[in-house]
């Protein structure tokens, strides 16, 4: 990595300006909003406590939400800034003014380790337009920048990219660190076999990391919904299945790119379809080999089946590396969360370098209270599928060399 680390700043008395994710999911409880997943806030905490003990003055700057560029109190970062205050020592303090002089004095009056919460910048439409002077009002917060929010650097929004372009340094946080290292570095020249395991819905959203993993991946397989796809790019039946009808060239162009480059690319052997997509409803374990030649005519595949899962395991098991990227079925829905929970399973016990890339993947690992076996687990959905296909990332290249 070539782009300037937090850990390389002198920040003693300095006013750092630290863009995070605080994008997390919540709900409403009695008229009061509550925080139902603070794992971003937490991946947070490492590089704020650096700077903290560095003598840093920290100015936390992040998004909340879509509030389409204005105010909006339903956004507000207010329940954020209390819920940060039970995680570090005081002092934390909230500005409901994002730029301006009342906040510029805010960062100013701060003492050495104390920190900082400003209201949304999605508050502001400048913002997502990446506008130069909202991102120099933003950079008159600080003397140097520090950008900790992974999930958000695929972004070239004023508090990701435009912001460093008007402070002297502009460095990498510990969370942004571990993100680039796993999912880039790591992966360049992975330990083999490399094995690479992709479910979720949509070939789509996956057809520049299979393009790019082709190059490096000795083996994938696939799960979840996308398989039908490639189903129907081989001839094998759907049922009523759901499958992206604009994409079956397209699967059958990987299908025919995996094979010219020697890499296995397996589909499910069987699976588990039902007739309705809840809890309870009937389902069974059909092989694609069956009378039906796949998919059940009026059934829905929802989950990878036994035969597949055994067949998915042996694989884990002979992996030096491991990139996961999508679960294997409806795993929400218990009776449809078996082959998803199998495959976590298999990731914990494999003894090879484990990467969950992300989104429902890390959700599903965490459901199953596996988090803590798995070498990392990224906090970026959008993020993490850019840097997997080899794409630049706007926060990343904004960063200052070292």
């Amino acid at each position: 990595m070539d782009k300037l680390s937090v850990r390389d700043l002198p920040v003693k008395g300095s006013r750092v300006v630290m863009r995070v994710d605080f994008n997390v999911p919540t709900e409403e409880v009695d008229g009061k909003i509550r925080i139902t997943d603070d794992t971003r806030i937490r991946e947070s905490l490492p590089t704020i406590e650096l700077l903290r003990k560095k003598g840093a003055k920290v100015i936390l700057l992040a998004h909340f939400g879509r509030p389409k560029g204005k105010p909006n109190p339903k956004y507000s970062l207010a329940p954020v800034a209390e819920h940060l205050a039970t995680l570090i020592p005081p002092p934390v303090q909230f500005s409901p003014d994002v730029v301006g002089p009342s906040v510029e004095a805010a960062s100013k009056a701060l003492p050495e380790g104390g920190v900082l919460l400003v209201e949304n910048v999605r508050f502001f439409k400048e913002e997502e337009e990446n506008d130069d002077g909202f991102a120099q009002s933003l950079a008159k917060l600080g003397d140097v920048y520090v950008n900790d929010a992974f999930g958000a650097a695929h972004r070239a929004h004023a508090s990701t990219t435009g912001i460093a372009g008007h402070l002297p340094k502009a460095a990498m946080g510990l969370l942004m660190e571990r993100e680039l290292q796993y999912l880039q570095d790591e992966l360049t020249n992975p330990a083999h076999p490399f094995l690479v395991i992709l479910g979720g819905a949509k070939v789509s959203d996956k057809i520049g990391v299979i393009k790019s993993l082709l190059e490096r991946a000795d083996v994938f397989l696939i799960g979840g919904a996308m398989a039908y796809t490639f189903y129907r790019a081989i001839h094998i039946g759907t049922g009523a299945s759901r499958v992206e009808e604009d994409k079956i060239d397209l699967a059958k162009e990987l299908l025919a790119l995996a094979k010219k480059k020697g890499v296995r690319f397996l589909l499910p052997v069987d699976n588990i379809e039902t007739t309705e997509l809840k809890s309870g409803a009937k389902s069974r374990n059909t092989p694609i080999l069956s009378e039906e030649k796949g998919i059940s005519e009026g059934w829905l595949g929802v989950d990878i089946g036994k035969e597949t899962i055994s067949l998915y395991k042996a694989e884990i098991a002979k992996a030096k590396t491991i990139l996961w990227n999508g679960p294997m079925g409806v795993f929400e829905i218990p009776d449809f969360a078996a082959g998803t929970r199998e495959i976590a399973e298999a990731l914990a016990r494999s003894g090879a370098k484990t990467i969950i890339g992300g989104g429902d993947s890390v959700t599903a690992v965490k459901q199953f209270g596996l988090a803590d076996k798995m070498t990392f687990l990224s906090t970026g959905g959008g993020a993490s599928l850019e840097l997997l296909e080899g794409k630049d990332l706007p926060g990343v290249v904004a960063l200052s060399n070292t």
